[in-house]
This record gives C-alpha cells, structure tokens and sequence, in this order.
C-alpha cells in the first residue's frame, strides 16, 4: 500500500512540476509601452523618422516597445488627427506629422521624437508598461495601424527627395525672398518719386503682352494647387523641395477653411479681367484699372512673402509651385508699376 502511495505522489509530482514550470514565465512576463505613430507618404521627416530613428530603438528595446502606425492618407484621416490633438490641448495649426502619441504626451518632428522617446519608454517600462491612452477619437483610428515590426519603409515610402534637393529648395526661397524685398523697395522708390510729379513710362511691346501671359500661367500653378489641396493627392515636386510637406500644413489654408490656391486663382482671375478691361475699353473704370490691377498684385506679393516666410521658418519646406507663384505676382507688380505712378504724378489741376 505504500509502494501504491509512494508511486502516486511521484506521479503527481511530474505532472504539477511541466505546469509549474510553463506558468513560471506568465509571473515574469516583461512590461511593455505601447505608442501611435502618424504619418503621410510623401513627408520627408515622416521617412527621416521610419528610416533612422525607429529602428535603433525598437532593436534596443525589442518585444517591450510597440510601436503601431497609422498612415494619413484621406481628409477624414486629418480632420481625425486634428480632433485628436484639439482634444489633448492642442491648436489645427501645431499639429503636424509625424506625431508619435505615448500615453497623453504628444511628440512631434523628425528632431523631438528621437530625442525625447527613449526617456519616456524608460519611465513607463519602470512604472509596469503602458497601453494605449483611453481617448475615443484614438480607438476609432487604432484599426487602422500597421504594427512597426511588420512595417517595410522600403516598400510602403515613397522616397523623399534627396537632401540636396530640399537645401536647394531653401537656398531658391532664400533667393527669391530677398528678390522680392528688393522688388518692394523700387516700388517705394518710385511711388515716392511719383508723389514728385515723376512718373514711369507705360509698357511697351512685348513687356504689356506678359501680363496675360504670365497671369494665365500663375493661374494654372493655382489651380493646380488648389486641386492638390482639396483632394490631399500628392504633388508632382520635381527636384527642388517638398511640396507635399507644405501642402499638408495647417497653413495650406487661410483661416483653416479657404485653400491658399484657390485664393491665388481668384486673385490671377481678377488680375487678368482688370487688364481686358484696360486694353479694350475706354470707360472711367479703364482709367483706373491700371492703378487697381497694381494694388493687387502689391497684395499678392506681400501674402507671398508671408507665405514664404512661413515655408522657410515654421514648416521648414519649400513648395517650387509656391515659389513660382511668388516670382509670378512679384513680376506682375513691376510691370503694373507705371499705371499707379503715372495716376499719383497727376496734380490736382490736371486730374
């Protein structure tokens, strides 16, 4: 009877001990910190961020750091990701990708999110780990992400351009800001010699003709912009720049709501049909249509210094539609010159 005994308890035994051992690991079972990346095909700090910072860290810290991806890619999408960041305090106009989500704290830029990531990491793996923050907008685009892991940036990133191609973009913007601050001071200049009684002579020939002609080909870069912002398609950039970048900042829209491009058409429309109407008719309207049509396009090219402004300090891309646009208006604006010089030169006895 003993022997029987002796023998079951050696048989319980191996069977409690392959349990035990298989459970074992459930109580030792590291800590793990979930995050939410977003990002947009097409933005060059998105891929600087997927091809060199993400990496070295999810090799540092393997199985305990999830990283899950969520691509931008529809207008609901943005507008998704702008309630998000309006709901943990913050504006339309500093939310921008990429924008990696730990916890409640929002990391963005291709320079915050490798600097600052690793420290966060390290904290919540002290305090346990970490899960996806309970926000509602997030649970709704959660589905939609694609594990880092199992994330190929070789396949699914469209390359970016190549550094020398966006420092030759900011060195054109550079060029081109300065061009047009020089463009403004000859203006004051001959504004200022008009109030003198000295005024500049109409264009002649060909320098008349390119107002239309170059007023019809700033509306057609508008008109594509405007098609590029309303659709979120992707830009054709060429060589120089980042048009996309810019194209999906918050300031690719006056007041959140108006498209820039389409701004820019209504302006060059308004342009064109004030120079018909000078060339062809001879009303009271034609006398000042010359001073009129000056007035806008002084406007369009202070908005394009501002614009440019904000392609060089804030967003930090360049758009070479942009740029062309800018040159355009600027261009436009001398060769409206002599019409607003030749209207203030007038005295009051002659007027």
């Amino acid at each position: 009877m003993r022997k029987v005994s002796l023998l079951l308890c050696i048989l319980l035994l191996v069977a409690i001990i392959p349990t035990s051992a298989q459970a074992a690991p459930m109580h030792s079972e590291q800590p793990v910190v979930h995050t939410v990346m977003f990002w947009s095909n097409g933005c060059t700090y998105c891929a600087q961020v997927l091809r060199e910072a993400l990496p070295p860290l999810q090799e540092k810290y393997s199985s305990q750091l999830s990283i899950l991806l969520i691509e931008l890619v529809t207008a609901n999408d943005i507008d998704n990701l702008y309630e998000l960041g309006v709901s943990l305090g913050l504006s339309k106009e500093q939310v921008h990708v990429p924008l990696l989500l730990i916890d409640h704290t929002i990391l963005m830029g291709a320079d915050e999110i490798p600097e600052k990531l690793p420290g966060l990491v390290d904290k919540y793996l002290a305090a346990g780990g970490m899960g996806y923050p309970d926000i509602p907008k997030l649970e709704q685009m959660l589905p939609d992400g694609v594990i880092f892991t199992s994330f190929d940036p070789g396949v699914l990133i469209t390359p970016p351009p190549a550094a020398v191609a966006q420092s030759n973009g900011m060195l054109l913007a550079w060029a081109i800001m300065i061009g047009m601050g020089i463009a403004l001071i000859l203006v004051i200049a001959a504004i200022l010699r008009a109030f003198q009684g000295n005024s500049l002579p109409n264009a002649k020939g060909w320098l008349d003709l390119a107002i239309p002609v170059l007023t019809v080909i700033g509306l057609g870069a508008s008109i594509y912009l405007t098609y590029v912002e309303i659709t979120h398609s992707r830009a054709l950039c060429g060589p120089v720049g980042d048009c996309n970048a810019v194209q999906s900042s918050p300031y690719a829209k006056l007041f959140g709501v108006l498209p820039i491009g389409l701004l820019g058409a209504l302006g060059y429309i308004a342009i064109l049909a004030i120079w018909l109407w000078k060339r062809f008719r001879l009303d009271s309207f034609a006398k000042v249509a010359g001073p009129a049509m000056f007035a806008m396009a002084l406007f369009g090219t202070l908005f394009s210094v501002y614009l440019t402004y904000l392609e060089l300090f804030v967003i930090r891309a360049v758009c070479i539609w942009c740029l062309s646009s800018a040159v355009i208006i600027t261009l436009l604006m001398l060769l409206s010159l002599p019409p607003i010089t030749q209207w203030l030169a007038i005295s009051d006895e002659e007027e």
